[in-house]
């Protein structure tokens, strides 16, 4: 069975279009490898902020489903 011939939309390089290729459709295997990238480093959350992101979401929550279960008349 022959793959489809694709060109890569950023080397411009032929290559064959297999089942299970990871990334995207339109770039070669070497493009659509992800790049290394150093992990960021997580700097630590106080107390303080948990708790305010907390009380923000808790309100959000509170917002979307007032929205969406209030009757209108």
């Amino acid at each position: 069975m022959t793959f489809p011939i694709k060109v890569c939309a950023i080397c411009s390089e032929e290559f064959e279009l297999k089942p299970d290729k990871p990334g995207f459709a339109n770039r070669c295997p070497e493009c659509s490898a992800p790049d290394s990238v150093d992990p960021v480093t997580k700097r630590p959350v106080d107390k303080d902020q948990l708790k305010s992101e907390r009380e923000a979401n808790e309100a959000r929550r509170q917002a979307i489903r007032d929205l969406l279960y209030r009757k209108d008349g």
